[in-house]
This record gives structure tokens, C-alpha cells and sequence, in this order.
């Protein structure tokens, strides 16, 4: 797998995952999505916007507000962090009880392994959310951001 490769990862039903190899240590990538006020910076799916309430360092149980777009359609999301493993693991859950997670596994000093989930299997709208495509519309989001940020920290 070349660094900019984002790859498909089973994790069962319901998950979607996407990984890639990073150049960055694991410390800044962690960082960088531990601040939920730069999640934007990051975003491949187009909804995430830079309008956020919360911390800028998050921590199990923090929660936080993000203005989001869907097509031309506003709205506000508030999630609560739901693991936090400095340098390792991040994850957030949103009201209807999906979740992003985001997990480093260090390859050296200078290279890290990313890996993005959004895993809907507790989600009670699961079946709708499948009729609607979002599965697929957040495989494209997971593969446009992790392409990024492979390609943003690229040597």
C-alpha cells in the first residue's frame, strides 16, 4: 500500500472503514482531531463547517456542537466523545447513536496508520440510513478524507 492508498477495512455490519498510512506521527495527527474546531480542515465529505461550540481539546464524555451542511441544507449536530486514548483513539457519538472513530496505530516515528469508522449498527434509523445510501455516501466522505490527509502531510 502506497501512503496515499486508502484501503477498505471489514469491520462487520453496519461499519464502514476506510485506513491509510499517514506521514505524521501519530501525537500530531491524534492533535489535530482532538480539536473539534478543525475537524473542517480535514472533512472530505463537503457537510463539515468551521462554525463549532465546545473544547478545543476533547476528552471522554466532552460534547460539542458542529455546523453542518447536507446539499444546501444547514443544520447543528451535537456529539459527545465517547473514547478518548491519547495518541491512539478518538470517537465521537451523535444523538441518534452513530459514531465516527478514529483510531492511530504508530508505524514508526514518522508514519501512522489512520483509520476511520462510522459504525451505525446502534443507530435505531439503521434501515433508513441504508435506503438513503448514507453507507455509501459516507464510504465516499472516509475516502475523500483520508485521501487529504494522506495527501496534506505527504513528504
Amino acid at each position: 500500500m502506497s501512503n496515499r492508498d486508502v484501503q477498505t477495512v471489514d469491520r462487520g455490519p453496519r461499519q464502514v472503514a476506510r485506513r491509510v498510512i499517514v506521514e505524521a506521527p501519530a501525537s500530531q495527527l491524534f492533535d489535530l482531531l482532538a480539536d473539534p474546531h478543525r475537524h473542517h480542515e480535514v472533512d472530505g465529505s463537503g457537510t463539515v463547517q468551521a462554525k463549532v461550540s465546545g473544547p478545543h481539546r476533547l476528552s471522554r464524555g466532552a460534547t460539542f456542537s458542529v455546523g453542518m451542511t447536507f446539499k444546501v441544507v444547514p443544520y447543528r449536530i451535537t456529539s459527545t466523545t465517547t473514547a478518548f486514548v491519547p495518541d491512539e483513539l478518538i470517537e465521537w457519538q451523535h444523538p441518534l447513536k452513530h459514531r465516527w472513530r478514529w483510531e492511530f496505530q504508530a508505524i514508526d516515528a514518522d508514519r501512522t496508520e489512520v483509520t476511520e469508522v462510522w459504525d451505525y449498527r446502534e443507530n435505531k434509523a439503521a434501515k433508513m440510513l441504508e435506503l438513503m445510501r448514507y453507507p455509501k455516501l459516507n464510504a465516499a466522505g472516509i475516502d475523500a478524507t483520508l485521501s487529504g490527509l494522506a495527501t496534506r502531510y505527504a513528504g
